[in-house]
């Protein structure tokens, strides 16, 4: 029995070691998505860099600061529209905030294109996640030292949460049916989890898109 314990002792700590190397990854990989991660994942919001980037180029009547978030067949439709937009700017101000938001609409509708994701209209500010809002702002500042602690902590507080769970039900799954399906969906969560971190290190997660 002692010898059992053990190596059930051994084997939980050969996880835990496990799942810090886990981390450490996903951590890599957080730094190695940064930029496609904050383009994607808001921009169809108004404080988003999409918009952000259209509202400057009309500022500074610059459309080549937009033409980064569309393809080059894609600037046939843009840069035209752009035009006209900036051309109506000292104009009535309803029609020109009508003009505006169609400017940003399709600007925003063609990116998401690239991405290859459907386009649901514009998104209100303040709407995006948290951490996403960390990014950019870690990007502003120019200091990623102290998203990675608050990423780090995060990560690693989820990942121990899920595997104290599964661990604690694996001692009791065959007692019951109950316990066991108990520890069946905690298994499959923790497990999946491991396997998004997996899949995601695997195949990357570059902005295909944006390639011609």
């Amino acid at each position: 029995m002692k010898n059992t314990e053990k190596n059930v002792e051994q084997k939980n700590r050969g996880i835990e070691n496990t799942i810090k190397v886990a981390g450490t990854f996903f951590l890599l990989l957080m730094l190695s998505v940064f930029t496609s991660m904050q383009a994607s994942a808001h921009c169809d919001s108004y404080d988003g860099p999409v918009i952000e980037d259209a509202v400057k180029a009309l500022e500074t009547n610059n459309v080549n600061l937009v033409l980064k978030w569309v393809t080059t067949e894609q600037e046939k439709e843009i840069i035209p529209l752009f035009n006209k937009t900036n051309q109506l700017k000292s104009g009535d101000k309803e029609v020109y905030a009508i003009v505006e938001k169609h400017f940003f609409e399709t600007l925003v509708r063609l990116h998401r294109e690239t991405e290859g994701a459907p386009y649901t209209g514009l998104k209100p500010a303040g709407t995006t996640k948290q951490i996403i809002q960390m990014t950019d702002k870690a990007l502003k500042e120019g200091n990623v030292e102290d998203f990675l602690v608050k990423l780090n902590s995060h990560i690693d507080k989820g990942v121990r949460e899920k595997y104290q769970k599964v661990s604690e039900l694996n001692k009791v799954k065959d007692n019951s049916t109950e316990q066991g399906r108990e520890f069946v969906e905690a298994y499959v969560d923790y497990t999946h989890t491991v396997e998004a971190l997996h899949d995601v290190i695997e195949h990357g997660g570059g902005h295909a898109g944006h390639k011609e």
